[in-house]
C-alpha cells in the first residue's frame, strides 16, 4: 500500500511540474495529499476535520486535493464543499515615521538595507530574497521582479533610496549576511522584528507588514489603484483593494466635517 501512495505521490509531483507551479505549491499540495492517505477519509471528512483552521489553509487543501483527483486519478472531483466565508482580516500597516525610524535604528548596513528594500520595492519575501544585482537598471531606475507569484516577471520601480544604500556593481544576490551567505526566510523576519523592537514599535511587525505599508502610503499618496496592483504583482484588483480600508487619505478628510 505505500509503495502505491509513494507512486500516486510521485504521479503528483510531475503533473504539478509539467503544469508549471512552483516549487511551494509542489510541496505543500504533496504534503496535503500524504496527509489525506494517512487519514484514511473521504475528501469531504477530510476537509471538514480541518474546517477551524483559516480559510486560505482550507482553500489550499480543497484544491490540492482537486487537483489529486482530477489530474492523478482521471477522475471527477464531484464534492460540492462549500469554502469557509471570506472574513475581511485588514492588514497591518505601519507609519512612514515609524519605517524610517526602523531603518535609522539600525545600524548593520545589510540589516539596513534588508529594511529599505522591503519597504521602497514592496516586494514579497521571497521574491526580495532571490533578488539579484542584474535585475537591477540604475539608469532606467527599474527593478526586473522575474518568477514572482505565479511565475510572472513584472517591472517595478527602483527607488533612490534603495540605490544610495546599494553597490552600483554589485554581483549575485542583493541581500547577503555579512558572512557572504544568503539571508533564509528566518532571518528576514527576525531582522525586521528587532528592527520593529528597537523602535517600540507596539505591533506585530513581519516583513509582509511593509509591504502592506508601501501599498497604504502610495494609495494615501494619491497613486492610481491600478497601478499598485502591477506594482504589487496582484492577479485581481480586489486583493489590493484591501488597501482601500485601511488608506487614512479619505478618512481624516471626514474628521473636519464635525
Amino acid at each position: 500500500m505505500k509503495s502505491e501512495e509513494d507512486s500516486k505521490l510521485n504521479a503528483l509531483n510531475d503533473e504539478l511540474v509539467l503544469r508549471g507551479y512552483s516549487k511551494n505549491t509542489i510541496n505543500a499540495y504533496k504534503r496535503i495529499i500524504l496527509k489525506y492517505f494517512e487519514s484514511k477519509k473521504t475528501p469531504k471528512i477530510f476537509l471538514l476535520s480541518i474546517s477551524n483552521n483559516q480559510r486560505s489553509t482550507v482553500r489550499t487543501n480543497y484544491f490540492a486535493l482537486k487537483f489529486y483527483f482530477e489530474n492523478v486519478l482521471n477522475q471527477k472531483f464531484s464534492e460540492k464543499i462549500p469554502l469557509i466565508k471570506h472574513k475581511i482580516k485588514l492588514p497591518i500597516v505601519l507609519s512612514k515615521k515609524d519605517i524610517l525610524n526602523m531603518i535609522e535604528n539600525t545600524s548593520n548596513i545589510n540589516h539596513k538595507l534588508v529594511i529599505t528594500l522591503l519597504y521602497y520595492s514592496g516586494l514579497r519575501l521571497e521574491e526580495a530574497l532571490n533578488l539579484k544585482y542584474s535585475d537591477l537598471d540604475f539608469e532606467r531606475k527599474i527593478i526586473h521582479v522575474k518568477s514572482g507569484k505565479g511565475n510572472k516577471d513584472r517591472i517595478i520601480f527602483l527607488h533612490e533610496n534603495i540605490s544610495k544604500i546599494l553597490k552600483k556593481h554589485g554581483d549575485g544576490f542583493i541581500l547577503m549576511s555579512e558572512r557572504g551567505s544568503k539571508y533564509t526566510k528566518r532571518s528576514i523576519q527576525l531582522i525586521v522584528k528587532n528592527a520593529a523592537n528597537k523602535t517600540k514599535i507596539n505591533k506585530k511587525v513581519s516583513p509582509h507588514t511593509l509591504r502592506h505599508s508601501f501599498a497604504t502610503h502610495l494609495l494615501e499618496a494619491g497613486a492610481d489603484i491600478r497601478y499598485i496592483q502591477k506594482l504589487l504583482g496582484h492577479k485581481d484588483l480586489k486583493t489590493t483593494q484591501i488597501y482601500t480600508h485601511v488608506a487614512n487619505k479619505d478618512i481624516s478628510k471626514l474628521a473636519s466635517l464635525i
